[in-house]
């Protein structure tokens, strides 16, 4: 017998992201609507609603437009439309700007706003709890529960209070499960119940792998007369030589700009590190003359999906489905994922909302997936799909303008018949003696920073005298494989200064993780070679505060 108590709900949502507050909304204006109940619940593993939300970000309001219709007069923080839109090349001493009449229709930004992503789900949230939404912040779901027939039942929150050697504190409390008719995914990019159902229900049977960049984000305050709100500058070029991303600059309220740099984690030198490629960066002087004078007040890091439409899982398995960003729909020519990702939860509370409305419970949700590729969602990602893959294939010149024909033909309604696909970013690091070291110059304290003062304004922070969240799956593999082969990459590719080889001065290295840094990016699980990082949830409140981000 569990010594867990249950609470049980029509729909458990795991994650208060824009996809999860969008489904719980829908669900309850559904619910609304047929004059009928529909308990709907969200869990979420930071300390409140927002504080691990982290992007850019530029959102097409789209799906907010239709979930919502009068979000303006509601007081939602989309209040600063683009009305600047740039793309620079970036040479080591220069740059040139795209003109905008060469970008497709639909990459320049015309009628979307510039804001913190985390606010806006915080204003959701407000939403959803007028409709009746129950929401856990500090609640992290870190079990499946499943019925007698293998269907899923919910989710159980951690327990709280297990010291770091297995033993119970004086505060130890046993987590709760929440049961379900259906349970949503909504996890976000790399969410480690979502990799469990993954690979439990065979979803990516007939999809190819995800692929995924890191993004690295500064908030920065500058001097009014530098400030241009509605300002949008996205980059490509330098610093990256043999790996591909990119930079973005954006002018949002209250004198701050969200800058921001994104590797593609398919890069191939294991000496690279994504961090410090983001700090040198800074230093070109266009991006310099950006943020010149002014002080950073926020930083953070987070895995962004990049496969696409090809990389898109099974949506459904028996009682539940995935929907925003733990599927992976973000348009990556665009540079934006908010919209697919409301309007696939959307999408998926319709068919629950149906197969609750019709008596069901914990089976397939199986009007979802064919409802998703039917819609504007599914058309957007096809038409880009061969955009991401043509540059990890021919390189950044040759890539990019391969993906701006593709692009192209596809604006015209002409298009390509054949999709590109894609490798598993672990598989394409190559052996630290084939790879040529880079140098990177030491932080400033004023453009440029070190890891650790980073993580500090990130306000990350887990209670120490509790199990370590990033688990090994062999404790020999790191110096046995990683560091000798490939030059420990695990120091370099953690933004937040994790992994650390210690003890080589003595011939007796070890690595040692440094948990309570993490920022919860989840790259570690994504990039390692090996495969041998497994990232499970961390105790409850636990990872970054983002304010603003």
């Amino acid at each position: 017998m569990s010594e867990r108590e249950s609470m049980a709900y029509d729909v458990v949502i795991v994650g208060a992201g824009p996809a999860g507050l969008a489904a719980a909304i829908r669900l309850k204006q559904l619910a609304q609507a047929a004059g009928s109940e529909t308990s709907v619940c969200i869990l979420e593993k930071g300390s409140e609603i927002g504080a691990h939300i982290l992007s850019g970000a530029v959102v097409d309001p789209k799906a907010l437009n239709e979930l919502i219709p009068d979000w303006k007069e509601k007081g939602s923080p989309l209040t600063v439309p683009v009305t600047e839109n740039h793309h620079w090349i970036l040479t080591k001493k220069g740059k040139f700007g795209l003109p905008e009449m060469l970008m497709p229709p639909f990459m320049r930004n015309h009628g979307t706003y510039t804001l913190s992503l985390g606010n806006l789900c915080r204003w959701l949230a407000s939403q959803a709890e007028e409709l009746g939404v129950e929401i856990f912040p500090g609640f992290p779901a870190a079990e499946i529960l499943y019925n007698d027939d293998g269907s899923v039942k919910g989710v159980a929150t951690g327990d709280v209070g297990i010291a770091r050697d297995g033993s119970h504190r004086p505060d130890y409390q046993p987590g709760m499960e929440l049961h379900a008719k259906y349970t949503f995914m909504a996890e976000g990019a790399r969410g480690h119940l979502t990799k469990r159902l993954t690979e439990l229900f065979n979803l990516r049977e007939e999809s190819g792998p995800q692929v995924y960049g890191l993004g690295i984000k500064e908030l920065w305050e500058i001097p009014a007369e530098k400030h241009k709100p509605g300002r949008v500058i996205h980059t490509q070029g330098w610093p990256l030589d043999d790996a591909w991303g990119g930079g973005f600059l954006y002018h949002q309220e209250n004198n701050q700009v969200a800058l921001g740099f994104v590797v593609a984690l398919d890069y191939a030198n294991p000496h690279l590190s994504p961090f410090e490629e983001m700090q040198r960066w800074k230093t070109h002087r266009a991006i310099r003359a950006e943020i010149e004078g002014g002080r950073r007040v926020s930083y953070g890091a987070r895995a962004i999906n990049e496969g696409g439409y090809q990389a898109i899982p099974k949506l459904v398995f028996a009682g539940g489905a995935l929907i925003g960003c733990a599927a992976g729909f973000v348009n990556v020519p665009r540079i934006k994922g908010t919209h697919t990702a409301m309007k696939s939860a959307m999408i998926a509370a319709e068919s629950a909302f149906r197969a609750i409305q019709a008596g069901r419970a914990s089976d397939m949700l199986e009007d979802y997936p064919p409802a998703l590729h039917k819609s504007w969602v599914s058309q957007e990602l096809y038409g880009v799909r061969n955009a991401q893959p043509a540059v990890a294939h021919w390189g950044g010149v040759a890539g990019t303008l391969y993906a701006g024909l593709d692009l192209w033909l596809n604006a015209l309604k002409i298009g390509v018949p054949w999709t590109l696909k894609h490798k598993p970013d672990h598989t394409r690091l190559r052996r630290k003696d084939a790879s040529a070291p880079i140098v990177y110059p030491k932080p400033d304290g004023v453009l440029t920073f070190d890891r650790l003062s980073s993580v500090f304004i990130s306000n990350t922070n887990h209670e120490e005298d509790q199990p370590v969240h990033l688990t090994l799956k062999d404790a020999d593999i790191p110096t046995a494989i990683n560091l000798p082969v490939y030059d420990g990459p695990e120091q370099r590719y953690c933004p937040a200064g994790v992994y650390e080889f210690v003890g080589a001065e003595t011939g007796e290295p070890r690595l040692q993780i440094n948990a309570q840094n993490c920022v919860h990016c989840k790259t570690c699980d994504i990039k390692d070679p090996t495969q041998n990082i497994n990232w499970v949830t961390p105790e409850g409140g636990g990872g970054p505060n983002y304010p603003n981000m």
